[in-house]
């Protein structure tokens, strides 16, 4: 047997026909750009995640940085995130000019640890975003109370957590500003690149309208220096036909992960995700921590399982940030992770046998 990382044929199959539609639909419109289709899909996903405007730009890294461009924040200033993401989180605030400060993870969770967020606060500090990593939120009262004592913006990179909540509350709807990302394997993917600012606060909302698209008001009236970066309306109309989906196919993934917890549980050298009881966990990613990692990952590529790694290196450690001058210790808990995190297949169609493969081979190889 084979198990793919992430299988997308039963999923386009459930879509294809309303995918087709709208596509015939724009080619007739002939509006492939800032077209009807993607106004609908912006405000359709900005109510999903309970808030009250959406702009969709042309990828999750793009939203990232064009919501921080919006609060103004640019040369001198700094923003705190967790070491242990994607760099995409990290080269949205190097763009303006700001300075990404780390903050470690919790060793349960994965995401930013609300105990440590006070020692990096400086006088500099114009921002806290924490990423809803693998797509479980962040404890967001707690950063949110911090944030607001002192004063300053809290940025959701939730380009993996697509639907989850906390307390009630969805990804979307939990700070100032949130960004996602429609890169084609996240619970909610595009058949290209895509991503989309959500906020419920008309400030930013118009000046990230305005950044992503030149910076104009009208045809030719240039407000501020923008950018190009646009959701296409094709993309549009497919995240449009998945939305109706996505809380179904989340509960797919919820299922698959308990399976996956219950046939790996009580095994030696194995510790799977952790869901806190106060928030949902939508699984984008199924992640265990599992010893001797390198090796069983190898080994399980060679016998036709698709797994990966997210992430091995921490952002504090790699090249492309070795004038911020951190080294080996300074992140405990994120640098623990890298070493034995180990991504094991997820999608919304995957089948018990499959679960049941994955977990039988882990189990041999551990035990060796």
């Amino acid at each position: 047997m084979k198990v793919p990382f992430i299988d997308f044929t039963e999923q386009h199959q459930t879509i294809k026909k309303e995918i087709e539609t709208g596509f015939k639909e724009v080619f007739r419109r002939g509006d492939f750009v800032l077209g009807k289709a993607a106004e609908e899909f912006e405000a359709q996903f900005a109510g999903y995640c309970d808030s009250k405007y959406g702009v969709g730009v042309n990828s999750g890294t793009d939203a990232l940085y064009l919501a921080v461009s919006a609060l103004d924040i640019n040369l001198g200033d700094e923003v705190i995130i967790p070491p242990f993401t994607f760099i995409a989180t990290a080269l949205c605030i190097s763009y303006t000019g700001a300075k990404p400060v780390f903050v470690d993870i919790e060793d349960e969770t994965y995401n930013l640890d609300p105990k440590k967020i006070k020692q990096a606060i400086t006088k500099k500090t114009k921002a806290i975003m924490p990423v809803h990593l693998y797509g479980q939120t962040a404890d967001m009262d707690e950063i949110n109370s911090i944030a607001k004592e002192y004063g300053i913006a809290v940025i959701e990179d939730a380009a993996q957590a697509h639907g989850a909540r906390y307390k009630g509350k969805r990804s979307g709807a939990l700070g100032e500003v949130a960004c996602f990302s429609f890169y084609p394997t996240k619970g909610l993917g595009a058949y290209g690149d895509g991503g989309i600012v959500v906020t419920s606060n008309k400030d930013i909302y118009e000046e990230v309208k305005m950044l992503r698209d030149y910076g104009r008001e009208g045809r030719y009236k240039h407000k501020v220096k923008g950018y190009n970066s646009r959701l296409d309306t094709l993309q549009a109309v497919v995240l449009s036909a998945k939305l109706k989906h996505l809380d179904k196919w989340n509960e797919q993934r919820s299922n698959h992960a308990a399976y996956y917890g219950k046939l790996l549980k009580g095994i030696k050298g194995v510790k799977v995700p952790v869901a806190k009881n106060d928030r949902t966990h939508v699984y984008q990613t199924f992640a265990i921590r599992v010893k001797n990692r390198d090796a069983v990952c190898a080994e399980l590529q060679k016998r036709g399982i698709g797994v990966l790694i997210h992430y091995p290196i921490p952002i504090h450690l790699q090249e492309a940030y070795r004038e911020l001058k951190h080294k080996k210790g300074d992140f405990p808990v994120s640098e623990a992770l890298c070493e034995d995190v180990l991504s094991l297949p997820m999608f919304p169609h995957m089948t018990k046998k499959q679960i049941e493969f994955v977990c039988e081979n882990i189990k041999e190889l551990v035990k060796k």
